[in-house]
């Protein structure tokens, strides 16, 4: 197989790179300095909104959208181009344009299309997820927050408590998946809607996080009154709508651009002092980067071939798992990596040294990506019983009404 890139792509390539020279250097995030959330989504939705006026917000949706309509491969070298880049592209960016848009565009009614596709692309419309809650987080299906209709009203009220729900505290919009049916097996009696989070009853606390930071939450819904008009999907058609935004969630992980590339680690090694010149010059050094680089370029090839499943309509299903669990695992593994390549000066940094404390929060989130959006456990579980075809666990719980367990 020829990894290079075709004629197309390399004079793609050259237009996208020269688009970012002019454009990107305006909204880069300072090195090692941790703006306020605030300026942060501030500068996402300045930068997503120059993206989309230029063809570049999602370069795989339909130009009727608001897309580029191009293929798979442009989106890959546009995210690698882009990746060069210190730029604002959060989840508060990244669950609308990856997770909310592909949810809507599924199962969503031609006028939910309308009123939400184009504002997030523009950057009008930012989205946080509430699907975690204290007791269902590896087990989704198994949440308690209960939505229960007002016919008279055509609204659904909605009480219970989300949990880990990043940007929540000052997105505009959430996708939220609720209990609609308790006399039905976990998985069959939900279903999910779009709330706007400035509804009354709507109560947002942040996390303070090891890293320092607290883009993390508890989301708090009580006698939340969201309309009709808000559902996404038929009623009980919640989980088949999870899936389809969990898939975008599982599907964006090596595009999400926290890791620094195998490339930009190797330019790092060799600008590191050792005794023997460099860190690049010492073999264990470089043996581990080539493995690194070996894992990058797999995981990059495989995403590419899921993604163009999606693009002929095909559902990878499972398969769209194994990029989160190499992905997550990969990136704790390369941000140890440069820790343990600058050796003592990665525990113990110089004041004015703001390059490692960047590799502290890479390493401090790599742990956490092990969990959120699908513990390495769970997906294990996944692969193995849907993709490998192995016998599934014994699940006392299926077929079992929720409100018998």
């Amino acid at each position: 197989m020829d990894f290079k890139d075709t004629p197309e792509e390399a004079a793609f390539r050259t237009t996208a790179r020269a688009w970012l020279a002019a454009n990107a250097p305006e909204f880069e995030l300072p090195a090692g300095v941790h703006i306020e959330d605030a300026e942060e989504i501030r500068l996402g939705r300045a930068w997503l909104a120059r993206k989309t006026a230029n063809r570049y917000g999602s370069i795989l949706l339909p130009e009727t959208y608001g897309g580029r309509g191009g293929t798979i491969m442009e989106a890959v070298v546009f995210a690698e181009e882009e990746g060069r880049y210190r730029l604002p592209r959060g989840a508060y960016v990244g669950i609308g344009i990856g997770m909310a848009i592909p949810t809507i565009l599924k199962h969503g009614r031609s006028d939910q299309v309308e009123r939400f596709v184009g504002p997030t692309l523009r950057g009008e419309m930012t989205w946080c997820q509430l699907f975690s809650e204290p007791s269902a987080g590896s087990d989704l299906a198994g949440l308690r927050t209960r939505a229960v209709k007002d016919d008279a009203a055509d609204e659904w009220v909605v009480n219970g408590q989300k949990v880990w729900s990043s940007w929540a505290h000052l997105t505009d919009w959430g996708v939220l998946i609720a209990r609609t049916d308790v006399s039905v097996p976990k998985h069959k009696g939900l279903t999910f809607f779009v709330v706007d989070m400035k509804t009354p009853g709507i109560q947002v606390r942040p996390i303070r996080q090891i890293s320092g930071l607290k883009d993390f939450n508890e989301t708090f819904l009580t006698d939340v009154r969201i309309p009709d008009t808000n559902r996404i999907g038929a009623v009980g058609e919640g989980w088949a709508c999870a899936m389809t935004l969990l898939t975008g969630e599982r599907l964006g992980q090596g595009g999400e651009g926290k890791d620094r590339g195998i490339i930009d680690l190797i330019r790092f090694a060799a600008q590191t002092p050792r005794a023997e010149a460099t860190a690049l010059d010492n073999s264990a050094v470089r043996l581990a980067l080539a493995g690194a680089y070996a894992e990058e370029q797999a995981e990059k090839h495989f995403q590419a071939r899921l993604r163009t499943m999606i693009s002929r309509g095909e559902n990878p299903g499972a398969a769209a798992s194994i990029v989160k669990l190499i992905y997550s695992n990969r990136y704790q593994k390369t941000s140890g990596l440069a820790m343990e390549i600058r050796e003592m000066a990665g525990i113990a940094h110089a004041p004015d040294d703001t390059f490692t404390p960047e590799l502290w929060y890479d390493y401090i989130w790599s742990t956490a990506l092990r969990i959120a959006g699908g513990a390495d456990e769970v997906l294990r579980n996944q692969i193995a019983e849907r993709v490998l075809g192995m016998p599934g666990e014994v699940r006392t719980d299926k077929n079992v009404a929720f409100d018998k367990l």
